[in-house]
């Protein structure tokens, strides 16, 4: 069932009409994954590549998850599956927004084939409002549409679940303004990522 969606999602062409480069969905995933990354849309070189994070932000990412580049491209440990598939082309101030499309045709039907998830990091606006909790209960608080609000609040939907700012140079201010963050959070987020690897290596 995995293998024809993943399929049907490479000759996907629902927004080929408003894609500038046309449509190239990026993903990568199987039924093993232990670790979701839920990130945004390919950037440029990604489109080009067809690697999902196979430019600077996928180096700090890498960096900040304490693995190499063999361990995350390796899809037996690491789903990637972003909001939009394909690159959505350039805005005013950077990419756009991810296109709506492709979570309501295709996410639930393929989160629904990754028994194995142990963990979710979620990265930016778009991916933290479909997955982090909707509304409160004794266990996780709301979460909020301010991405800085969700990570300082990560203890919240720890240990299942983690949001993370987008590793982009561009957020390089947001680090210097938000040291706590590579402090407190990123220890206990590469320990958990290490402890997931390493019983999924003895399994």
């Amino acid at each position: 069932m995995l293998e024809n969606l993943i399929e049907q999602v490479k000759f996907c062409t629902l927004c080929q009409e408003n894609l500038p480069l046309g449509p190239r969905p990026v993903i990568q995933l199987s039924h093993k994954s232990k670790i979701l990354i839920a990130g945004q849309a390919p950037g440029l070189k990604v489109h080009k590549t067809g690697l999902p994070f196979n430019d600077a932000s996928g180096d700090r990412l890498r960096e900040w998850l304490g693995v190499t580049q063999e361990v995350f491209y390796d899809d037996t440990q690491f789903a990637i599956l972003p909001m939009g598939f394909c690159y959505p082309g350039k805005g005013k101030s950077g990419d756009l927004p991810p296109r709506a499309e492709c979570a309501s045709t295709w996410r639930e039907k393929l989160l629904n084939e990754l028994k194995n998830i142990e963990l979710t990091i979620v990265i930016g606006q778009y991916a933290q409002a479909y997955h982090l909790p909707k509304s409160s209960n004794n266990v996780l608080k709301k979460m909020s549409k301010k991405v800085t609000d969700n990570v300082k609040n990560w203890q919240d939907f720890w240990p299942q679940i983690i949001p993370l700012p987008h590793p982009s140079p561009r957020n390089n201010i947001w680090l210097k303004r938000n040291p706590w963050f590579k402090a407190e959070l990123l220890p206990p987020l590469k320990d958990r990522v290490h402890s997931i690897l390493e019983r999924s290596s003895i399994e």
